[in-house]
């Protein structure tokens, strides 16, 4: 990996440096600064104003430094905790974002981003993966190919015997399918992910969210034995207890985005009691000061707040925000840390200015293919309950369709039934193919952060992706399907035409998962994208071929029936299915009426079907090119996906 070369502040007494315990040795962590932050984003106003765009001040001028060690930002829900630490990683939107963002005295480098860790708060890890295989996938994208894989390896082991995971190393970490790991223990595998690349700054969003006050509090101990090695680690944190609070070495507390303190967290208490708010004996401090900016501990020690009433008690409360931002800015941490910033700032100006953000890679575009597609594939193997349900359905759909429509005979009824089954059969693989809606959905959060963390290009994620979840997951449904109902429904016995069918009915599902995915890229919900989809499909049956006859709409509609996936499928089957075939075969000729179609060529006419050879085959053409302009956008959706917030 390449080395972040930038100019040590002399100003800032040097990096602080512990012994380390561990195996690495003696870690030299980075100093963080930053200066005049501030974060805001645009909010739209409902009508008739709907089109002004107001803009919301998330974080107001926050100034400071943060040195190795543990560094807590703690304040109430909606103070910009984590806006501001997504601010100090360079996973913020910079258009919304002011001030600037040193490390060690230098500017921010544009990859950042890839060279830190961070640990985001929903713990995004390959759940049907075990640990040690997670930690080896991240091993092998971010260490750089010139190391060897013995020695990834062998760090793989010894994080995993540094965060405590040796009794869990070969279990899977779970999924909503199947339990895996405890909450604390894939808590400590997502801080695994990050350290294999040993950075000199990492961060973390709420890394106790979910976990019981035991569990949080062996992290936290992990997390300070790492910050003792010398790391500079970066966390935000709602309302701790005392056991981890005073494990902090700096504190930053926050409310409504603006700073109320930043300094050492031994001095925090003697600070709000020399402005007036002394924390009762045996009161949790981290409750006190979350009390205090919120206007409730104020309100119980102070007289001229108790005699106001409910409608004036907001209003109280802002004039005492205003009073602790105004105590902090007059305090003397404020004014040391304004000075330190001053004197950073000054050896600062003489450098160019920062590139705009990019992602680096270590590994090359073969390696990440290689285990990205291995993942994939072992993803799809371990958790068979989709793939076999998915089969399992097929093949009873299958044989129930195939009594239904048990041996069809080649009469006037015939005609009916075979055009019947065809158009079932194509809008049943549209309609199974809506379960594609999720291949990119549920693993959202774990593409953006794994490709925003430099693991591996956006093209490396999205090939596997087609390559298992539609190639694989669709083709083998669809031979059980054919087999199964080709045979019993008692179509065309004729090698040539039974490959045709299943080669038909295979496009058909690549083309229907392709649009499918094409829709819901760029969604959140699951629910929201299968509503599209759902409707897309309906609005393409009215197209096929069989509810209306084709020849029959108007021209300013007629148009449309070039964009329906169901008329190519059907269109393509009714020709390999009726092309040859006579109705009208029977002993008893007398049963025959005038205008009966007997020619499967007459039927296909009759229906306004193309049946020669090129009308056959361009079906087929159709249907490719439809899948290739589904996956492009797809694609550039996924390009154009918003990768910061």
């Amino acid at each position: 990996m390449s080395e972040i070369h930038v100019m040590m502040d002399p100003d800032l007494n040097g990096a602080l440096k512990q012994q380390s315990t561990g195996s690495e040795g003696d870690q030299q962590g980075a100093t963080v600064s930053f200066h005049n932050i501030c974060f805001k984003v645009k909010q739209r106003g409902r009508c008739p104003s709907w089109t002004v765009a107001a803009e919301k001040d998330i974080l107001i001028d926050l100034n400071g430094i943060m040195r190795p060690g543990l560094n807590a930002i703690m304040g109430p829900t909606g103070s910009g905790k984590s806006s501001f630490l997504d601010v100090l990683a360079g996973r913020k939107d910079l258009a919304g974002v002011s001030g600037e963002v040193l490390i060690d005295g230098a500017c921010q480098p544009p990859n950042f981003k890839c060279l830190s860790g961070y640990v985001v708060q929903d713990d995004v890890v390959m759940g049907s993966l075990t640990v040690r295989e997670n930690l080896t996938f991240s091993a092998a994208l971010r260490l750089p190919e010139c190391i060897a894989h013995k020695e990834k390896e062998d760090k793989v082991n010894r994080l995993i015997q540094e965060l405590g995971l040796n009794h869990v190393a070969d279990s899977r970490v779970g999924t909503q399918l199947f339990r895996g790991i405890s909450g604390g223990e894939r808590k400590r595998t997502s801080i695994g992910m990050e350290m294999i690349i040993d950075p000199s700054v990492l961060f973390l969003d709420e890394p106790t969210t979910g976990l019981d006050a035991s569990t949080a509090n062996y992290v936290l101990l992990l997390l300070k034995k790492m910050a003792c090695q010398g790391r500079t680690i970066i966390l935000s944190i709602h309302q701790p207890r005392y056991s981890i609070y005073r494990l902090f070495d700096s504190l930053t507390l926050l409310h409504r985005g603006r700073q109320v303190y930043h300094g050492p967290t031994e001095a925090a208490l003697d600070y709000f009691s020399g402005i007036g708010y002394t924390c009762e004996p045996h009161n949790n401090p981290p409750d006190f000061f979350l009390d205090l900016i919120n206007g409730d501990a104020a309100s119980s020690t102070h007289k001229d707040i108790k005699d106001l009433g409910a409608e004036s008690i907001s209003i109280a409360r802002c004039e005492l925000e205003e009073k602790f931002v105004e105590e902090y800015r007059n305090s003397v941490f404020f004014q040391q840390a304004k000075a330190e910033l001053d004197r950073i700032v000054q050896g600062k100006q003489a450098m160019a200015a920062p590139p705009p953000r990019i992602i680096t890679y270590n590994t090359g575009f073969a390696t990440q293919f290689r285990w990205v597609f291995r993942r994939a594939l072992r993803n799809l193997v371990i958790n068979p309950q989709v793939y076999f349900a998915q089969s399992a359905i097929t093949l009873v759909l299958s044989l129930i369709i195939g009594a239904i429509f048990y041996n069809m005979q080649l009469d006037q009824s015939g005609i009916q039934n075979r055009n019947g089954l065809l158009f079932f059969i194509i809008v049943n693989q549209c309609f199974s193919s809506t379960s594609s809606a999720e291949v990119f959905i549920t693993e959202r959060k774990l593409f953006l952060h794994e490709y925003t963390s430099g693991y591996y290009r956006l093209s490396v994620y999205f090939l596997p992706k087609i390559l298992t979840e539609v190639v694989f997951m669709r083709a083998i449904p669809v031979v059980i399907f054919s087999c199964v109902l080709y045979f019993l429904t008692g179509l065309k016995r004729d090698p040539a035409t039974f490959f045709t069918f299943m080669f038909t009915l295979t496009l058909v599902a690549y083309t229907a998962s392709s649009m499918t995915l094409a829709i819901s890229a760029d969604q959140s919900v699951v629910a929201i994208a299968n509503v599209f989809i759902t409707i897309t499909f309906v609005f393409m049956m009215l197209f096929s071929g069989l509810l209306v006859n084709l020849r029959s709409l108007a021209d300013w509609l007629s148009w449309l029936r070039y964009t329906s996936i169901p008329r190519y499928g059907y269109s393509a089957l009714l020709v390999n299915e009726l092309s040859g075939l006579d109705f009208c075969q029977v002993s008893n000729q007398s049963r025959y009426e005038p205008g009966q179609l007997c020619a499967g060529e007459d039927v296909l006419a009759h229906l306004g079907m193309d049946y020669s050879y090129w009308g056959f085959w361009q079906n087929h053409v159709a249907l490719s090119i439809m899948i290739f302009f589904f996956l492009t956008i797809t694609y550039i959706k996924l390009r154009l996906l918003k990768k910061f917030t």
